[in-house]
């Protein structure tokens, strides 16, 4: 069967190619730009106008789009993809008073409902912290300087992208997943001064951390982000500071293995981290 990745050339996408490459799958990528996306030998790169898209596909991942979604969706069905895995977030169960409303959920639902409405072959992955958003200190960490950060007692779960990778493979080749959704989190949770010990672990060097207000957050990231998002991660890290982010079962449900660690991530992305 050919399997269609779209969000091809994210740190998600491109690392499930990859693993769907090496287990002998047939690959079809998703990319605006399909010149390039530089993915493995033998992966198909196709642009959102190509007119096979869907020819011969019998499953696809279906990554949370700024835009479009509803309309791949509605022609992968027409088309007769049997097989959709969603890649969601754990906000989207609104568990906790701050995931209502949030960025988060409300694109994400939009996402699950985009799939969900038009058919029953369904399996939504909702991973919670991303790894991947401890890149955001990378430059204070080539530079040597100390990190700053708030809330540095509040504890979450981050997940190695590898992680979401391999639970997104098993859910496209293997029987069994239809209708379900899954929680993904890291193996750990851990207090952001222990995430930044980690990374220290991981990358061979000591890290310093200092705490800074949320009023010096927001300015510090207000020329850079939305501030819709700047009140989202202060909810969150404000409210884990007393309720930690739990552990969620769904990797090593699905793969069979524990989560990667913080302190592998940080080996994994050493490069992200050195200067150049």
């Amino acid at each position: 069967m050919t399997i269609l990745v779209t969000g091809a050339t994210g740190s998600v996408g491109r690392s499930l190619v990859d693993a769907l490459v090496a287990g002998g799958e047939a690959v079809r990528a998703l990319s605006r730009t399909p010149a390039g996306a530089d993915l493995p030998e033998g992966v198909e790169v196709v642009g959102p106008d190509d007119g096979g898209l869907f020819h011969e596909v019998e499953a696809m991942f279906v990554f949370p789009l700024a835009d479009g979604v509803d309309d791949l969706v509605s022609a992968a069905v027409g088309a007769g993809v049997g097989r959709f895995v969603v890649l969601s977030s754990l906000a989207a169960a609104v568990e906790f008073p701050r995931d209502r409303g949030s960025a988060s959920a409300t694109h994400h639902l939009a996402v699950e409902r985009a799939v969900t409405a038009r058919t029953d072959d369904w399996t939504i992955l909702r991973p919670g912290a991303f790894a991947n958003n401890l890149l955001a200190w990378a430059w204070t960490i080539k530079s040597g300087a100390p990190i700053r950060a708030p809330h540095i007692h509040s504890a979450q779960a981050p997940i190695h992208e590898a992680d979401i990778t391999d639970a997104a493979a098993a859910t496209l080749v293997q029987d069994g997943h239809t209708g379900k959704t899954y929680p993904l989190t890291g193996p750990q949770s851990l207090t952001r001064v222990e995430q930044v010990a980690a990374l220290g672990a991981g990358l061979g060097r000591e890290l310093h951390l200092v705490e800074i207000s949320p009023e010096e957050f927001r300015a510090d990231t207000a020329p850079y982000v939305p501030e819709g998002i700047v009140s989202m991660l202060l909810d969150y890290w404000s409210d884990t500071v007393t309720e930690p982010d739990r552990v969620r079962p769904g990797v090593p449900e699905l793969t069979g293995k524990p989560g990667r660690t913080l302190e592998q991530w940080a080996r994994d992305h050493r490069a992200d981290f050195s200067a150049a």
